[in-house]
């Protein structure tokens, strides 16, 4: 009987163990109130920072071939969220809201709530995730309860489950009753890794009521206060939607912070908008600008300045996207008001930026980050190994990326233990949109092995892990078309194409042309297969491919076409197709010509390795 005792203490002991560790916390106080300041301790809590929209549920996992755009995010995409929240300078981040199950949405779509009283437990359980990432990384999260419009599900698909329409749900008995057994649920849920309820979590700084909703100051005041009947240790953020605050809030007993937004349209400056709010705040409660964005770095930076120098207690850019456990990092261009020039944010930028001025604007967000804080500045740090994902394909290599990476160097070995060959330096991993970072072209025929480095002005990362050994028989040419360096020759009008990206599932250049308009790459051994990508902005005209033994002589081969359209969707997507052609043996000329308006992607030619 000992044994089986002594088991079950040491089985015990590792559980406690195991949650003591999922507890463990940078953060020693909840965020409190004195007067109209934000305090940590007896320390004024002020922060400038970016919202982060897809941590709590992934909407932008529009890979060509993705016929679902929605999924959780994943451990590493959480930690990376964060920890690029953290290496800016941001303890604050907001994420987006509590979804809810929309009659619209593709089967499998992950909501949070499933109908009154019906909750998905692992959307909660990512949220669990991040609660415990948050403590780890000492970033503290904004979240809002319900939304105003219908990207995630909100008040409409609340009233919608009743019966009832969305304005109902700011009256209706029945559906306040709903939506604070969601809160409810939320407060009193006990998260499944760190062991804590939600009420008790020092990582949320505050609840808000919601996004930009329009709620009648009787509906904040109820629900306001049903919060704070439920969690005493949590301020209450009304998210009320305006541009300048409204008294009602200014008054409400249960209201601890006031907030607005701040996009273009105003006859104010957004800097003369913060610096008047803030001043109708003083004295009486904490202001957060909670979202602010798509105006040219000048107007950012001064937006910046008013924060820091009113008595406001801080604000977040619209917005941050993280990286994809898939490689590369996740997108979301914004057609409207960013007036199709303007995308979500990757840290630490990139050259593919460069029209929105991404890299000067995030090294303002961080200096302005630390000081509101009063701290220096510090170096950034050299970068974490990055990950290599399972090498199968030469032409197809892909890692998660690290945390304040610029670059990436790959390298290229014989044997498992090296020694390494560098084949690539320089690799921006923001170049290529859910696809693969890295093709090695000119790989030879044999066995290989890879891994890879992340780089910055600060160093040279370790090296990844290795992924091998890569059988290679074949090499391919890939032209992702940013612009028209790897074709041989084209005929027609192109033109690449940035903008619109969103309705091209956010590849972020495309080759466009007109029937007529053809591209001739030529390779250094006969053509196996062909792949292109290819979007039609109008009707689908599928485009002539054509190969050439000597580059003057064309014959016209049939191709496999693979559609990959979904409908328009909330986004107005394009139609897309794949087409292939395989079996090609002795012509190492391509040419492919377009019957109509066309949008190429990416162009894939594969042919025989070199010896």
């Amino acid at each position: 009987m000992k044994r089986p005792c002594f088991v079950l203490i040491a089985l015990l002991s590792t559980l406690f163990q195991a949650r003591a560790d999922g507890v463990h916390s940078r953060l020693n106080d909840f965020i409190t109130v004195r007067g109209d300041q934000l305090m940590e301790g007896h320390q004024p809590f002020r922060f400038i920072s970016l919202d982060i929209p897809n941590l709590l549920l992934v909407e932008d996992n529009v890979a060509f071939n993705e016929v679902n755009p929605w999924r959780l995010p994943d451990r590493f995409e959480i930690n990376d969220a964060l920890g690029t929240i953290a290496a800016i300078g941001g303890t604050v981040t907001r994420t987006y809201v509590i979804s809810v199950l929309r009659p619209n949405d593709p089967p499998g779509t992950p909501r949070h709530v499933l109908a009154p009283g019906q909750f998905n437990e692992a959307a909660f359980q990512t949220l669990d995730e991040v609660l415990a990432a948050a403590n780890r990384s000492g970033v503290r999260l904004i979240i809002p309860f319900v939304d105003n419009w219908p990207w995630m599900g909100g008040r409409a698909e609340y009233a919608g489950f009743r019966g009832r329409t969305k304005d109902d749900f700011w009256t209706d008995p029945q559906l306040i009753a709903d939506f604070e057994q969601t809160i409810k649920f939320i407060l009193t849920r006990t998260n499944t890794v760190t062991g804590q309820r939600y009420a008790d979590d020092k990582a949320v700084l505050c609840w808000e009521t919601g996004n930009e909703i329009v709620s009648p100051p009787a509906w904040t005041r109820e629900i306001a206060h049903y919060i704070k009947t439920l969690d005493t240790n949590h301020l209450v953020m009304d998210g009320f939607n305006a541009s300048n605050l409204r008294p009602e809030s200014l008054a409400m007993s249960d209201i601890d912070i006031v907030t607005t937004h701040h996009y273009p349209g105003s006859q104010q400056s957004f800097a003369e908008l913060i610096r008047g709010n803030a001043a109708l705040a003083r004295g009486k409660k904490p202001y957060i600008i909670g979202e602010f964005g798509f105006v040219n770095t000048a107007q950012m930076a001064a937006a910046m300045a008013a924060i820091k120098e009113s008595s406001a207690s801080g604000g977040m850019l619209w917005s941050l996207r993280f990286r994809d456990r898939d490689g590369g990092f996740y997108w979301h261009s914004e057609p409207g008001l960013g007036g199709n020039l303007y995308k979500a944010f990757h840290w630490p930028g990139s050259s593919l930026g460069n029209d929105y001025d991404e890299s000067q604007l995030l090294n303002l967000v961080r200096s302005n980050a630390f000081a509101i804080r009063g701290l220096p500045v510090p170096p950034v740090p050299v970068p974490q190994p990055p990950t290599l994902l399972p090498v199968t394909n030469a032409s197809a290599i892909a890692w998660q990326g690290s945390v304040g990476a610029t670059d990436y160097q790959v390298e290229r070995s014989s044997h498992r233990t090296g020694a390494w060959s560098v084949i690539a330096t320089n690799v921006d991993e923001a170049l290529t949109q859910y696809r693969p970072e890295f093709a090695d072209e000119t790989v030879p025929a044999g066995k290989w092995y890879y891994r890879v480095r992340a780089r910055n002005a600060s160093g040279l990362s370790e090296p990844s892990n290795v992924s091998g050994p890569v059988r290679v028989k074949s090499a391919t040419l890939v032209d992702e078309l940013a612009d028209v360096s790897r074709v041989q020759t084209h005929a027609g009008n192109w033109k690449i194409a940035t903008h619109d990206c969103r309705s091209a599932r956010e590849d972020a250049h495309r080759a466009a042309g007109q029937a007529g308009d053809s591209l001739t790459y030529h390779v250094p051994a006969a053509v196996q297969s062909v792949r292109v990508f290819a979007f039609f902005p109008k009707e689908e005209s599928d485009p002539r491919f054509s190969f050439s033994t000597d580059g003057q002589h064309f014959a016209t081969v049939a191709s496999q076409k693979d559609s990959h359209y979904q409908g328009a969707g909330e986004y107005g997507y394009w139609r897309a197709a794949e087409f292939q052609v395989q079996n090609l043996k002795g012509r190492s000329y391509f040419r492919l010509e377009l019957t109509g308006e066309t949008q190429i992607g990416r162009v894939e030619i594969t042919h025989p390795a070199l010896p």
